[in-house]
Parts: C-alpha cells; sequence; structure tokens
C-alpha cells in the first residue's frame, strides 16, 4: 500500500485529489494539509512513500521550500509536485529541491495515479509537455540577485527603495536593469518584466 500525504491549500482541489487517490486500491491518503510548514511537520511525522506538493502554498514555505526541507529530513519520502502553470523554470526548481515527480493539475486523474505509484518505485515522472518545453526553451538568464532586483522593480518600486531594500546603491541598481533589459532583449525595465514573468523568471 502506498501511503500519500497531500499537501493543497484550495480545499475543493485537495478534496478532489483525496477521493481520485482513494479509488486506487494500491494507495490511500495519510494525511492532508494546506501549508508548506503543514506538509514537513506531516510528512516528517508519518513518513509516507509520496508526498504530493503543491507548488504555490500560503506561508513561510511553498511547495518548493517545503520539498528541500523534507528532503533534507524525510529522504525516504517521494515528492511529486502539482503545478496549475506548467512553466519550465519551476519544473527546473521543483528538480533542484529534490522532486521526483513535477505534473500539472489538469492531468488525467489516470496519468497522476500512475505518477504517485512511479515516483514511489524511485522512477522519475515528469509531465510530457513539460519535458518537451524544458528540452527547447531557453534556460533562465538572470542571475539570483538580478532576477530579485527585477522583481521588485515589476512590484513598484523605485531605484531608491530597491537599493536600500537590497543594500545596494542607486547606481548599482540601475546597471542590474541596464544589464537585465540587454539580457533580455527588452524594449526598456516594463519589457524585461513582462518577458521575465511570462517564462517563469521572477
Amino acid at each position: 500500500m502506498i501511503n500519500v500525504l497531500l499537501a493543497e491549500d484550495m480545499h475543493l482541489i485537495r478534496g478532489a485529489l483525496a477521493a481520485l487517490i482513494e479509488l486506487e486500491d494500491d494507495m490511500r491518503v495519510v494525511g492532508e494539509v494546506a501549508t508548506g510548514e503543514e506538509a514537513v511537520a506531516r510528512g516528517v511525522e508519518l513518513r509516507p512513500e509520496v508526498v504530493v506538493l503543491d507548488i504555490q502554498m500560503p506561508g513561510r514555505l511553498d511547495g518548493i521550500a517545503a520539498a528541500e526541507e523534507l528532503r533534507a529530513r524525510a529522504p525516504e519520502c517521494a515528492l511529486l509536485m502539482l503545478t496549475s502553470a506548467g512553466r519550465t523554470e519551476t519544473l527546473r526548481r521543483a528538480l533542484a529541491a529534490g522532486a521526483r515527480g513535477f505534473m500539472v493539475k489538469d492531468a488525467p486523474p489516470a496519468r497522476l495515479a500512475e505518477a504517485i505509484r512511479r515516483v514511489a518505485a524511485g522512477e522519475s515522472v515528469i509531465d510530457p509537455s513539460l519535458a518537451a518545453a524544458a528540452i527547447t526553451e531557453r534556460p533562465n538568464p538572470l542571475a539570483p540577485r538580478e532576477a530579485e532586483v527585477l522583481r521588485r522593480a515589476g512590484e513598484g518600486a523605485d531605484l531608491a527603495e530597491i537599493a536600500a531594500g537590497l543594500f545596494l546603491s542607486k547606481g548599482t541598481v540601475r546597471n542590474y536593469l541596464g544589464a537585465i533589459v540587454t539580457k533580455l532583449d527588452a524594449r526598456n525595465r516594463l519589457d524585461a518584466v513582462r518577458i521575465a514573468a511570462e517564462n517563469g523568471w521572477i
């Protein structure tokens, strides 16, 4: 029997996932949680064969951060990530965090059940459309600090606010933004924000 812990903040989706899993003869849901922190705590406590994690959850830990903690504290748990937005950069981050599987939420129920079985058996499972996109799409060209600068600019912060928040000079922030616009082949900062957001880089 494959014991499964579900971590999904939307009650309706979590209930639907639990119902689908319970229909399978060889698996059962041993816990349901709504935050990354709860996923880590229950995962460490229950030690299920598979933890199904939503990428985006409220609280200090999103799905990827929770996956990293689970990998460190309960490495025997196989991690299967679910997302509603199939971005390749998110896929890369999830795999780097230790996930064995990555599925979009609108995948057929039979495919989700099969993914749970395969990650429990030690295999890697990636949604076919995401795998194809990951091969053809370019990787994130932004360094972590550049991504943070652009994210704050996209949130409406001006040069002074970004500089103060990241302990940089305004000149350094200006240089970062100029380099980012060049790297992304963008027309201006707003266009750079759009390009990066559409690709899941910020």
